[in-house]
Formats: structure tokens, C-alpha cells, sequence
């Protein structure tokens, strides 16, 4: 990987790939942005528009296309897992050449669909905790006062994702890097999952959950510790409820944010995952089946 000016594609520019993307373009990385035609013109046309109130407001331009078409240091995976399989038509391996395949994707199953789609060692795992929403195409909302990206992986090179990570961290993002790629996806996704799924049935914010379904939420939180815990991660129910009593009270998850709008919500891919993980450890979580059947029910 490059030491100084990268070249990085964002296949899905929405709130985690345009915020990403325009942070990078603004240390001043190449960014070439992977959307629909409708998309891509609008960014070719408008560029990123990022309103922060940790990186301010600033719109700076990028290249977009509707699929790659030359090889990158790095592509980011930023689209919802319900739209992935269909979104990586846009990157072919060959094009792709030798370029690290960092999905900042919801739950945990992807990586095996990334893995056999591209070559392993250049497929990393990865995480982000942010609150940042597309408004309209090239149009970033950051409402959170906090960026973190963690990165681990079996297979990809240790080297190269030092060297990423470096450049993360240039562009003003909160980079960890990780040993155990199990136990940082398990990390996130019991706090997610928790949250998700009860801002998106109780129809709240965070503050709500923690206050008006507190009870519930210690239910799901030690379901859902003890599935990762089955797993190898050392997941720890009341580390989880400490980080939910000091986010913002006004914060929402993006689940609760596509039900709000009208569109697909990530219910598979992040409660389904712990469901499946629950049952092949022989696991009994009755809160979170509940909980997934109502948001299912409509």
C-alpha cells in the first residue's frame, strides 16, 4: 500500500461511506465513489457535503462511477447488508487488483460471502461505531461525537492494515486495530443488536430504551452476551450496559432510521446472526426472538 496519497473506492456513499470518504478526500486521498447512475451524477456533479459537529461542515469533490474500473489501495464496503450481494456486481476481483476489501458492515456474516467472492488475504474485518445518515445523494449527516473504526483480520496482512489504519487515523477517524476479529465483531453487535432492535420496536431514542425499557434491555443485553460468549468473545453484560447509559440520549440506530423512512431494515443480518449463533450453541434467547418477530410482523 502506498505511504502517502491513496487511492480508495467507497462502494455505497450513504452516511458511513460518504462520511469516510469525504474525511479522505479532505487529508487528501483519491476517493472514487461506487453508486447507481442517479448517485454517481450527483456526486460527479455536487461532490461530498459533510455537517458535523466534530469535523464541521465542508463539501469537497470526488470521482464516482457505477462500477469500478481500475485497481485501489483499499475499497470500503459501506452498504446495508440487505443490499450487498447485488452491490459487489459493482467491484470484479480483477479490477479490484490487490486492494485490501475493508466492509464496514452490520452483523457478522458477511465476511464469509467477502471471502469467497475475493482473495482472502485481502479481505480484512471491521467495524464502526458512528451516527451519520445520507440525506440525499452526497448530502452526510454526522450526529455523533465519536468515529471509531476497529480492524482485524485472519487473513489480511497485519502490515498493510497498520498502513491503512495510519491513514484512517490522518483523517481524523478513531482507529483501533485488533487481534481477534471474532471477539471486535461480537463487541459491536452486542451493543447493536440491543439497540437496534429496541429503537426500532419502541419507536424511541437510546435515552428512551435506558430509561422506559430498561428492563428489557437488561434482558436482551445478557441474551445476547451470552451468545457471544458462546462463541469465544468475551463479551461482559454490564460493559454493555455502561456504554448504552453514557452514549447521547437523543441517539437513534440506523435500523430505526430505514423503519422511520419506509425502507428495508438490517433485521437479518444483525438479529437473525445472533439468533442463528444462539441456536447452534443451543442457546435459549427469548427476549431477542420476540423482539425480531414483532419487527418482522410489520
Amino acid at each position: 500500500m502506498s505511504t502517502s496519497r491513496l487511492t480508495v473506492a467507497v462502494l455505497g456513499p450513504g452516511g458511513v461511506g460518504g462520511l469516510i470518504g469525504a474525511l479522505l478526500a479532505r487529508a487528501g486521498h483519491r476517493v472514487l465513489c461506487l453508486a447507481g447512475q442517479d448517485t454517481a451524477d450527483a456526486l460527479r456533479r455536487d461532490g461530498l457535503t459533510v455537517r458535523s459537529g466534530r469535523y464541521g461542515q465542508f463539501t469537497l469533490p470526488v470521482e464516482a462511477d457505477t462500477v469500478l474500473r481500475e485497481p485501489v489501495d483499499a475499497c470500503l464496503i459501506t452498504v446495508k447488508a440487505t443490499a450487498l450481494a447485488p452491490a459487489l456486481d459493482r467491484v470484479d476481483r480483477d479490477a479490484l487488483g490487490s486492494g485490501l476489501v475493508v466492509p464496514l458492515l452490520n452483523g457478522i456474516e458477511h465476511l464469509d460471502l467477502l471471502r469467497e467472492r475475493y482473495p482472502a488475504e485481502q479481505v480484512a474485518a471491521a467495524t464502526i461505531r458512528v451516527e451519520a445518515t445520507r440525506v440525499a445523494p452526497g448530502q452526510i449527516e454526522h450526529t455523533s461525537p465519536f468515529a471509531a473504526v476497529e480492524l482485524a483480520g485472519h487473513t489480511a496482512l497485519r502490515d498493510r492494515l497498520d498502513g491503512f489504519a495510519e491513514h484512517l487515523r490522518g483523517a481524523g477517524l478513531d482507529v483501533t486495530l485488533r487481534d481477534d476479529e471474532t471477539a471486535m465483531l461480537w463487541d459491536k453487535l452486542v451493543f447493536l443488536a440491543p439497540f437496534a432492535l429496541l429503537t426500532t420496536r419502541h419507536r424511541t431514542d437510546i435515552g428512551g430504551v435506558r430509561t422506559e425499557q430498561r428492563q428489557e434491555l437488561l434482558t436482551v443485553i445478557r441474551e445476547i452476551t451470552a451468545v457471544a460468549r458462546a462463541t469465544g468473545a468475551p463479551a461482559d453484560a454490564d460493559a454493555v450496559l455502561a456504554f448504552f447509559d453514557r452514549a447521547p440520549a437523543t441517539m437513534k440506530s440506523s435500523m430505526q432510521r430505514d423503519a422511520e423512512a419506509g425502507r428495508s431494515i438490517e433485521l437479518d443480518a444483525i438479529a437473525g446472526a445472533v439468533l442463528r449463533t444462539a441456536e447452534a450453541h443451543d442457546l435459549a434467547t427469548p427476549a431477542t426472538a420476540r423482539l425480531v418477530a414483532e419487527l418482522a410482523g410489520g
